[in-house]
């Protein structure tokens, strides 16, 4: 523990000297992550997939802020949609859309959990999103990860129909945004997955955010049970088969991430709990302090013990002195 501790005051001390940098190079890894996962997944525009597309605009991203670098990939993703169906295509930019008026216009900051949560889902860990959200965000961040989750199962719907969607120009106009409402709409998987994110990070939020001992211990394990019975309702109610392997593997996966962000985030020691009160003349405080696991780093101070030249000196001094 006292490593780890150890690890975590130089990151914090790293991080305060080199900010700027920091924030590049993890929004540059961030960026090139998407982008490489939409083109393994959806790749079908192949001019956007040069070995020198990708790398460049990850390291645009870089200089960009979080909300600029989610509209760079939404161009990224409708352009390889566009190159299977200009159909679907315009149906996802109209979703975009909507929900860059009815939300990003109020809370941009949270706008690469829209970007995180279909990068999850892809890299089967859906879960972790839910706990990472519910610890560090608020309430509304309900509405970004649906989306995501959204998001996610249009990519996944133009992959597994590519040929299809390819192909069907003798199909009406009309029919084919009916067929493709129609598959998305009755997609229960999607509508399984997104009342099981929102669940979590509603469990979380209200739990880490008690009094309590553990409250961040105790969200993530409360907030995983909960994301877990959502996908085993489902699988029982609606007859929607999520892998088992997956999420068991997801799942684990997941409940690290969440330590890992709780040890670097909120790693308090409430053996050294105290509680004291005061007043005013309306109300009286009752407060509890809990103190946070910090280590100082070592003062490090080098003593040269054998100096030659200083023997020499001391020598010559006492010849002189004789």
């Amino acid at each position: 523990m006292m490593l780890l501790l150890e690890l975590k005051e130089r990151l914090k001390a790293f991080y305060g000297g080199y900010a700027t940098l920091t924030d590049g190079i993890v929004k540059f890894v961030f960026t090139l992550t998407a982008l490489i996962l939409l083109n393994q997944n959806i790749g079908f525009q192949t001019e956007l997939k040069e070995i020198w597309v990708t790398p460049l605009l990850a390291l645009l991203g870089a200089f960009l802020p979080y909300g600029a670098i989610s509209l760079l990939l939404a161009g990224v993703m409708l352009a390889h949609i566009y190159a299977v169906s200009l159909e679907i295509m315009l149906l996802t930019t109209a979703i975009l859309v909507i929900i860059a008026l009815l939300y990003y216009g109020f809370q941009p900051g949270d706008s690469f959990w829209l970007v995180l949560t279909p990068m999850a889902i892809l890299l089967k860990i859906p879960l972790a999103v839910p706990l990472l959200a519910g610890l560090s965000g608020s309430l509304l961040t309900i509405i970004p990860v649906s989306c995501g989750v959204m998001i996610s199962y249009i990519l996944l719907y133009v992959k597994q129909n590519a040929g299809v969607l390819t192909n069907d120009a003798s199909v009406d106009l009309a029919q084919k945004y009916v067929q493709i409402i129609r598959a998305l709409m009755g997609n229960r998987e999607m509508f399984v997955m997104m009342g099981a994110c929102a669940v979590g990070i509603l469990v979380v939020y209200l739990i880490r955010n008690r009094s309590v001992n553990y409250a961040w211990m105790l969200a993530i394990m409360f907030g995983t049970i909960a994301q877990l019975t959502v996908v085993f309702a489902g699988d029982y109610l609606f007859n929607v088969s999520f892998p088992i392997g997956e999420i068991v593997i997801g799942t684990l996966i997941s409940i690290l991430l969440a330590l890992i962000y709780h040890f670097f985030v909120f790693s308090v020691d409430y053996t050294r709990t105290e509680y004291t009160h005061f007043e005013d003349d309306d109300y009286v405080y009752y407060v509890k302090a809990v103190p946070k696991l910090t280590v100082s780093q070592p003062e490090i101070r080098v003593q040269r013990m054998n100096n030659p030249g200083r023997k020499h000196r001391m020598r010559r001094e006492e010849a002189e002195r004789e």
